[in-house]
């Protein structure tokens, strides 16, 4: 049987030299791209049926949290998935696959729950600026350019290169996993490693407020630039890039209704 090898991540400090089946590690990325491909066809269902509109679109807060997870699960599982994957391979060695299932459900049950916590926030931002939007037009234009400069400063910013150099850099994050301990190992871990993705990438997911939430061109886009940013070799220059697009488009949001798609009715785009 072809095997590879992993760290050893179960209470001791990470070490190689460890064999770990090779189907152990299709379990781990089947699982996880399983639930990734079973989120975008949710999400784009829903998007094909909502459009693209200001604001929460009508949407309760259970509902709206139910499809945000779904999002944030199609547009960040992607890149999560080695470091996901890393951690499966660590708790390989002393599980049986079934146990290394739940604990990988587990680990990305504490990410998404990050995310999920983010929704209340963003819940609240979408529906101060639906109303802003439907009692004054003309602020469409402020919202969005605010919500591209703050995403494009952020972009630049030195929070965002901690944040991103430890979502790059996976087998440091379990060498500090590896002393957590139970109950609820995995969820911790989970969460710890979503919260600096959160603060790696919730900038970005302001440009949904312009762009529109249920934008699914936009989504994908800002899934393909995260992924990008956290696995390509010129990620954190990438991310640079997009920080000096955004305060570009803060600029002509001002003046241009294009890049604003999410803030104003729908046939209204050529301010």
């Amino acid at each position: 049987m072809r095997t590879v090898q992993h760290p050893a991540v179960e209470g001791r400090p990470l070490r190689t030299g460890v064999l770990m089946p090779a189907r152990d590690l299709a379990v781990a990325w089947s699982l996880i791209a399983l639930i990734a491909v079973l989120a975008w066809l949710f999400t784009v269902g829903q998007a094909l049926d909502m459009g693209v509109e200001p604001g929460t679109m009508g949407m309760a807060l259970p509902l709206f949290l139910l499809l945000w997870v779904a999002m944030m699960a199609a547009m960040m599982l992607p890149s999560v998935a080695p470091v996901a994957v890393t951690w499966a391979k660590g708790i390989a060695r002393q599980s049986t696959g079934a146990v290394r299932a739940v604990r990988t459900t587990g680990f990305l049950g504490g990410y998404l729950l990050v995310w999920g916590a983010f929704g209340l926030l963003a819940y609240g931002g979408l529906a101060l600026t639906g109303h802003l939007v439907d009692d004054h037009p003309d602020a469409g234009h402020w919202i969005g350019a605010a919500a591209y400069a703050l995403a494009g400063l952020y972009q630049l910013g030195p929070l965002k290169y901690v944040c991103l150099r430890h979502c790059r850099s996976p087998m440091a994050q379990l060498m500090h996993y590896a002393g957590y301990r139970p109950p609820l190992r995995d969820l911790r871990v989970g969460l710890h490693h979503g919260a600096y993705c959160l603060g790696c990438c919730w900038a970005l997911m302001l440009a949904l407020v312009p762009l529109g939430v249920m934008n699914v061109a936009a989504m994908a886009g800002l899934a393909v630039l995260i992924f990008l940013e956290k696995l390509w070799r010129y990620g954190p220059q990438l991310a640079r890039v997009a920080g000096i697009a955004f305060l570009a488009l803060a600029v002509v949001s001002l003046f241009q209704g294009w890049p604003l798609p999410g803030l104003q009715p729908s046939g209204d785009m050529g301010m």
